[in-house]
């Protein structure tokens, strides 16, 4: 499992944000789809990523509502490729700074993102091939 692409495991069609958007607009995406995190995209290459912890310092910092979030997003971003093993966003992951990985080519477009819990969901559904509790969520 962890010698896997991660195209294998990875959400190929992630919500994302644009850094022209509001820390208001992006608040509000990211309660209305329950995420802590978003790739940030210009014409569908990555430019950053945009997190919870992002949106609460800016406004902490100063930024008002109405603020650009590439006034606040990370740009110093770690990404991997569809072809990096699954075991490689395992060990990114283990790091704790990470909950999500944008997964892009090597032109920098974003192809997917991949997540702690898809790691965790293809672990587990290997071991476990039906889940007794929370059935919905493993598949």
């Amino acid at each position: 499992m962890m010698n896997q692409e991660v195209r294998a495991i990875m959400s190929k069609d992630p919500l994302v944000a644009f850094p022209t958007q509001t820390i208001k607009d992006v608040e509000a995406l990211m309660l209305d789809n329950n995420m802590q995190q978003l790739p940030v995209t210009t014409d569908g290459k990555l430019v950053g990523m945009i997190t919870v912890f992002d949106l609460w310092k800016g406004i902490r910092e100063g930024h008002d509502e109405n603020t650009p979030i590439s006034e606040v997003m990370s740009t110093n971003i770690i990404k991997i490729t569809p072809k990096d093993k699954v075991g490689t966003a395992a060990e990114l992951f283990a790091d704790q700074r990470f909950k999500t990985l944008p997964v892009v080519n090597l032109s920098n477009d974003l192809k997917g993102v991949v997540t702690a819990f898809d790691v965790i969901r293809v672990a587990f559904n290997m071991e476990y091939p039906r889940p007794i509790l929370f059935e919905e969520a493993f598949k």
